[in-house]
């Protein structure tokens, strides 16, 4: 964790709603306690606990990728809510952070990011009236519309009053689908309302291919495919409305990068001239699930950033073992944990064939286990995470250490803070 990272936090007090961290902990600094270099085995369970070596090179993997292919990156900020590793993630090279509302674009401002692609239509006037006086003050927002009232509304708020235009992306969609205009025709009539407005400036085209393709087979992926291209379709026919400023072309989850990607090289190849910006999150973390399951990337340039710490509370019934990590600690809503080893009192490390996590209530989580495994009260269960997006919510400081690979004797590096 770089030392600039590490500031922005520095002077927070820990006290008693930081969970995992010890009792000890309490009255000091993130400073003073980090300075006192403990030991990942000195926290309380359950615990969400990052590798510092992974985020590292999971950031420079991306950051690589899309630089290759000569497109940006502004990565959603959504994920993690974290601007420690927002701030690690465009000192790699992200041209701004994405986020998803008006309360996360206020943490953004807040956070001093420079660049923010809000990935959502502005509809609230007092959010409308500030996002006009963020930008005046001259941080960079683009915000998503899919329909003229949109711009209407916008204009409702501000009136005359802009020193700058607000910057709008035509949001692409399907019926039935999410937001997103319905059909190029409705594109082109949003994109025709945005360059008539004088307080708005029609900055270019976006949209989500998750929203209509899920997974990894050839349909899905032929779907991705299609909804990109309709995408360029719609930048093409716009291409007469625009003025000389930049333009912006934008998709990208973290589940379908490559077929992004590879459309969007492809068009700057062509000598289409706009910025080409991709908005995977997840990457950050990547993970043992969802992403494990649909990532392009998976074995071959990202691997898991996150675990998840939990002990044994009970061990009653024979073919199961309580732990004490429930909803209220680990993602459950793409995959439930992954019981991966544990660690025994004696600090040795136990394997744990055919362990599954079979369900999570609030504050336990029951792991279907061999009726004669050594698994007894007490013992360290570490266990992979799916889904980042549902991740950090949980967790107003998520400790960083200097590596998983025996939790037993790592070294905490940083103290990361949420702000959802």
């Amino acid at each position: 964790m770089t030392p600039a990272s590490r500031r922005e936090v520095a002077h927070r007090v820990l006290g008693p709603s930081d969970k995992g961290l010890p009792a000890d902990a309490a009255g000091l600094t993130v400073a003073d306690f980090l300075a006192g270099e403990p030991r990942l085995a000195d926290l309380w369970t359950p615990l969400l606990v990052l590798d510092d070596g992974a985020l590292d090179d999971n950031i420079a993997f991306l950051a690589g990728w899309v630089s290759e292919r000569g497109l940006e990156l502004m990565p959603h900020g959504k994920t993690t809510m974290a601007p420690q590793l927002w701030r690690r993630q465009l000192d790699a090279g992200a041209t701004g952070i994405t986020v998803a509302t008006p309360s996360q674009l206020r943490v953004a401002v807040d956070a001093g990011i420079p660049a923010v692609m809000l990935a959502n239509q502005l509809v609230q006037p007092d959010a409308i009236r500030w996002v006009a006086g963020v930008v005046a003050a001259g941080t960079r927002v683009w915000s998503w519309v899919d329909d003229p009232a949109g711009i209407d509304a916008i204009e409702r708020a501000v009136g005359d009053s802009v020193t700058r235009p607000l910057e709008v992306l035509v949001d692409v969609g399907r019926p039935g689908g999410r937001t997103g205009a319905r059909s190029l025709d409705a594109a082109v009539a949003v994109a025709r309302r945005a360059a008539a407005s004088p307080v708005v400036r029609l900055a270019g085209v976006t949209g989500y291919e998750g929203a209509v393709a899920h997974g990894r087979g050839d349909e899905a992926l032929a779907s991705a495919r299609a909804y990109i291209e309709e995408l360029l379709a719609v930048h093409d026919a716009l291409a007469p409305l625009y003025d000389d400023g930049d333009v912006l072309v934008s998709a990208g989850g973290s589940a379908y990068p490559d077929v992004v990607g590879a459309a969007f090289a492809a068009a700057s190849v062509a000598g289409d001239r706009a910025r080409f910006v991709l908005r995977s999150g997840a990457y950050v973390v990547h993970d043992h699930g969802y992403y494990r399951q649909n990532s392009p990337f998976e074995g071959a340039g990202l691997r898991p950033a996150a675990r998840g710490l939990a002990r044994v509370l009970s061990r009653l019934d024979s073919g199961t073992a309580i732990v004490d990590a429930g909803k209220r600690d680990f993602p459950f809503d793409e995959g439930l944990p992954v019981p991966l080893y544990a660690i025994d009192a004696t600090g040795e490390r136990m394997p744990l064939p055919g362990a599954v996590m079979t369900k999570l209530s609030d504050q336990h989580g029951f792991v279907s286990i061999e009726p004669d495994s050594p698994l007894a009260m007490g013992d360290l269960v570490v266990f992979g995470l799916s889904h980042p997006c549902t991740m950090f919510d949980k967790w107003r400081l998520v400790p960083v250490v200097d590596s998983l690979e025996d939790p037993s004797t790592a070294t905490l590096t940083d103290l990361v803070e949420t702000r959802f």
